[in-house]
């Protein structure tokens, strides 16, 4: 059983500096203009279908800050605090 291929006719304007170069293409790889440029038209697609959707890291709301990270006495007391509760319940050390 053989299959149909259909083809599309149609017509495209070319600026003539990117035609020329098509044509040159064309010839040193000893293809037609219509074989290159439908070449050239579904790696465009292919491009264009891959990069449709950005990959995206998750996010999600954390609310507002818990600590001023540019104050390092801040974050000093916040980690220490967070590290307490973790080894003492909750009990602040003195100290």
């Amino acid at each position: 059983m053989s299959s149909m291929v259909f083809h599309m006719k149609t017509t495209l304007i070319i600026p003539d500096p990117v035609f020329r170069d098509l044509k040159r293409r064309a010839a040193d790889r000893r293809e037609t203009i219509s074989a290159l440029v439908t070449e050239s038209l579904m790696q465009s697609q292919r491009a264009t279908r891959k990069s449709k959707r950005p990959f995206r890291f998750p996010t999600s709301k954390m609310g507002p800050a818990r600590v001023n990270i540019a104050n390092r006495e801040e974050l000093y007391d916040f980690l220490e605090a967070e590290r307490d509760a973790r080894l003492y319940g909750g009990i602040k050390r003195k100290g």
